[in-house]
Formats: C-alpha cells, sequence, structure tokens
C-alpha cells in the first residue's frame, strides 16, 4: 500500500440559486496530514462529498495520483482507494467487529467462509497498526475502541486516502491523541495520505502538516501549520470580520448555592439507570463545567432539570426550595436554558423567529391583552432582541428554521436572557458551530456569569470547559467520578476519568 496524493482544480458546485464552492483548487500531498478548516457553511462537506463520490461537482477536476478521474459514485472512490470516517459512528451496533469488516466488503460470495474470514482478518491485523477484539460486539465497545474499528475497516477495505470528519468529537482526550497519533505514523509511514476537517487547533497544530482554509465555497489560504500558526488561521477563515475577543472573566468569589442535586437517580427512555446517585452544586456567580464522553447520562440529566424527564430519586433544589421543573418553578428560580440541538428542543420550526421569541412570555403582558396576543408588540420585541442579540435573519417573520445553527444558537440565547437569569444551564451550546458563533455564545454565557447567574456547562469539549468553567466535574456512568479546577486540570487526567479508568 502507498499513500496517494489528491488535487481538486476549480471545483464548483451549485444548489440552485446557491453556490456551495466556486473554483476551489487544492493539494494534499501522498503521505501527508491535511486539515480543512472553514466556518459553518464554508463549504467544507459539499468539498469532501464530491471527492468520495456522494456528490458530482458541476465544474473542475478531481486528480488522484496526478491523474484525472471521474467520481460519478462512491463505489468510484472505493476503488480508487479513497475512504471517508464519519462524525458519528457508521458500525452495525448488534454485530460483532468481525461481521463488520467482512459486511463491508464491497463483494461477497453468497455464502461465506467465516473460518477462512477469521483467517484473512487475523492476518490483516497482524500488520495493522492498531487493534480491536474482533468477536466483540460493537455496542460493548468504547468510544476510542469503535472509532479504531471504523479506522481498520477503512484500512482493510484497502483505503490510500482517509476523510475524517470531525473524528475526535466522541472521544476522551487519550483516545482522540491516540488514534490521530496513530493515524499520523501511517501517513509518516507513507502508507496512507489524510484529510481532516476538524474545529480544534489544538489537534490541527498537534497533528497536521498542512491547512487548506475555504471562506463561503472558496478557496482563501493554503500553507503549513506552523508556518500559518493559530491567529493566522482564524483570520483566514474569519475574513475581514475581527477576531472575537475571548471571554473576560470576571474577579469574584462564588456566592450562595443556586443548584442543589443530590443523590440522583434519572432512567433513559428504555427504563434503565441513566443517572445514579449523582451529587454536585452550582453556586451564584461560577460556571460549573461537567465534562464526559457522550452517552454518559447527561442527556438525560438536563432534561430532568428542565423538566423534561421524571426523576426517579434523590433531590433537586432551587435556592434551597424543592424543584420538579414546572413553568412556576422556572420563572421563580429565575432559570434560563439552552439545550441540546436546540432547533428540537427548545423551539417551534415552523414559527416565526419573532414568534419563538416570544415563547416566554407570549400569554403575558405587554404581549398579550384581554386574552388576545398583540402582533405588533410580539414582532417589535422580537426585531429588539434580533439586534441586540446579532442574529442574522431575513426579518422577524422568517420561520426560525431557515436560520443557520449558529443563528437558532442566538435566537434561543436571546429568548433566554432577555432578561436577568439567576441560573443557566446549556449542553453542547456551540457543537457544530462557526468560530464566530461560538466566541459569541461563550462571551454571553461569561458574561451571565460576571453578572451574578450560576451556570451549568454540559459539554463533550474539553477545551470549551476548560476555557470557560470555574470548577470541572467529570460524569461517567451517570456518576461524577472527578472534580477539580481548570487551573489544577490535566488533560491525561480528565481522560481517565471519561473513560472510567
Amino acid at each position: 500500500m502507498a499513500a496517494l496524493e489528491l488535487e481538486v482544480v476549480d471545483l464548483g458546485k451549485r444548489f440552485g440559486d446557491f453556490v456551495a464552492l466556486q473554483g476551489v483548487s487544492t493539494k494534499v500531498a501522498a503521505g501527508s496530514f491535511h486539515a480543512l478548516l472553514g466556518e459553518n457553511g464554508a463549504g467544507k462537506s459539499t468539498l469532501v462529498k464530491c471527492i468520495v463520490g456522494y456528490q458530482m461537482p458541476d465544474e473542475g477536476a478531481i486528480l488522484v495520483d496526478r491523474r484525472e478521474r471521474e467520481i460519478r459514485h462512491p463505489a468510484d472512490a472505493d476503488a480508487l482507494g479513497l475512504g471517508m470516517v464519519y462524525q458519528h459512528f457508521t458500525l452495525a451496533p448488534g454485530l460483532s467487529v468481525l461481521e463488520n469488516l467482512v459486511l463491508a466488503r464491497p463483494r461477497l460470495p453468497a455464502v461465506l467462509d467465516w473460518a477462512a474470514e477469521r483467517a484473512r482478518l487475523e492476518a490483516f491485523l497482524d500488520t495493522a497498526p492498531l487493534h480491536v477484539p474482533l468477536d466483540a460486539p460493537v455496542a460493548t465497545l468504547a468510544a476510542g475502541q469503535k472509532q479504531k474499528a471504523e479506522i481498520l475497516k477503512q484500512l482493510y477495505l484497502d483505503r490510500r486516502f482517509l476523510i475524517l470528519d470531525e473524528p475526535t468529537s466522541v472521544l476522551t482526550p487519550q483516545e482522540a491523541d491516540e488514534v490521530l497519533g496513530l493515524l499520523h505514523g501511517l501517513t509518516r509511514a507513507g502508507r496512507l495520505s489524510v484529510l481532516m476537517i476538524s474545529h480544534k487547533f489544538r489537534e490541527v497544530e498537534a497533528f497536521c502538516d498542512e491547512v487548506t482554509v475555504l471562506r463561503r465555497g472558496r478557496y482563501v489560504g493554503r500553507g503549513g501549520v506552523a508556518e500559518l500558526g493559530r491567529e493566522r488561521m482564524a483570520a483566514l477563515m474569519m475574513g475581514s470580520e475581527a477576531l472575537p475577543e475571548p471571554p473576560a472573566r470576571a474577579a469574584r468569589v462564588p456566592g450562595v448555592t443556586r443548584l442543589r442535586v443530590a443523590d440522583l437517580a434519572v432512567h433513559d427512555d428504555k427504563g434503565v439507570a441513566a443517572v445514579a446517585g449523582m451529587g454536585f452544586d452550582v453556586r451564584a456567580g461560577e460556571i460549573v463545567g461537567l465534562a464526559g464522553v457522550s452517552g454518559n447520562g447527561q442527556r438525560e440529566l438536563v432534561e430532568a432539570l428542565l423538566g423534561q424527564r421524571a426523576v426517579a430519586a434523590g433531590v433537586l433544589e432551587v435556592d434551597g426550595a424543592a424543584y420538579r421543573g414546572s413553568r412556576a418553578e422556572i420563572d421563580r428560580a429565575g432559570l434560563a436554558s439552552l439545550p441540546e440541538e436546540p432547533l428540537k428542543n427548545a423551539c417551534v420550526p415552523q414559527m416565526s423567529v419573532a414568534d419563538n421569541l416570544a415563547l416566554r412570555s407570549f400569554d403575558r403582558p405587554p404581549q398579550t391583552r384581554l386574552g388576545w396576543l398583540r402582533r405588533g408588540t410580539i414582532r417589535a420585541r422580537g426585531r429588539e432582541l434580533i439586534a441586540a442579540f446579532q442574529v442574522r435573519t431575513p426579518g422577524p417573520d422568517a420561520p426560525i428554521a431557515a436560520l443557520s445553527g449558529g443563528n437558532v444558537q442566538r435566537a434561543v440565547l436571546a429568548r433566554e436572557l432577555a432578561q436577568p437569569r439567576a441560573l443557566l444551564i446549556v449542553a453542547n451550546p456551540v457543537f457544530g458551530l462557526d468560530f464566530a458563533s461560538a466566541a459569541a455564545i461563550h462571551q454571553r454565557l461569561m458574561a451571565a456569569r460576571n453578572a451574578g447567574a450560576a451556570v451549568l456547562l454540559v459539554s463533550e469539549d474539553l477545551d470549551e470547559i476548560l476555557a470557560l468553567a470555574d470548577r470541572v466535574l467529570v460524569i461517567s456512568g451517570g456518576r461524577i467520578v472527578h472534580e477539580t479546577t481548570p487551573a489544577a486540570a490535566d488533560r491525561h487526567t480528565l481522560g481517565r476519568h471519561m473513560a472510567a479508568h
């Protein structure tokens, strides 16, 4: 196996009147580890989908090892040795690793000789740089092992050019460094070329040789990672917009306990305990960051705190009073929230931006009078919040589903923070968002903390937690297993606790 060189020349792609890519050209050298950067809507996903055959470019050329190739279908990319590892796992959880690897082959006999297939896979694993137990059901594997199995699948299928789409979003820091380190070793050995889409500058700086930056569907720059540096890469992504300032943390001593959780138990959708014996508190004027790998009870915890899921046992208190998440209790507590996937969990997609901004108070004066909605008042208030929180929308009457992810987040924050709040619960608030939107939301969270709010930040992004939190808690298996401060935190220690080691 030898690594492939890949080049795109003047690539263009349109969807109706929308230009997703225009004149994009770049090259990934054979045996290199290359990063593809850009904000939301920059064209990164469209570009890699054209490379692996999920979409056909309208113009331009794709060259593999300096020969122009027409890639009309994923099978064409497979035949050329091009593969992709997606952000979310594509393995069948009910099957073993061996079964997943065998069934991934493009051509299979009518009757499988499983003994021969096992012998072939064991011979392959003897030469592979990473190992996963063949007979283990995928559902029993840790996230890092699943990601290794995804990569093994690509190597078993003789991929020599691998595209990684946000490959570490579900991994602990150790797992992320191990997986990327193994791939980096393969590039150095000349066996593989890697093109990685990532928003984590730390990983780009640690593992990538070169970077290509897209902005609004156009190529805007390329160069060595060390040569460009973090500030220049961010500037290329942002264009003429000023780089957002990091959120300023006001010096203050945390105040009274706003949220108290003790011996909490919450069940998942199947009635199995997702949170068990959990306890922590959040005080006024502090951000408590809850770090953990996805699937360790975070979603169920947040839903219980917001009154969307029943509490099986334990204590929930806000300002010393029992709390169960009713609207009256939420109002009395001054609680605001930004749940994960806000378009799904905090909005009515078909309703207008103005109407969504009014969901907290639509049935109260001045937005109602004698039981009737005052449409003019709702629309005027919507315009005020859109301007104050810089929500990019065609207008207050546009359906909120038409907004980008970052602008949906801004709209929900506008609604939740329109009035001073004492308690704020947010979950993965910038997941999948561009650089500018993420920075703006982080500034809003820090401003709420500086104004005296108690903030619970639930995030799978350890960098985000270390940048914002005053205290760091680690959740694993539905329990708090570690507590520290960002100043005293060690990534490897946090990772071990996140993986329950």
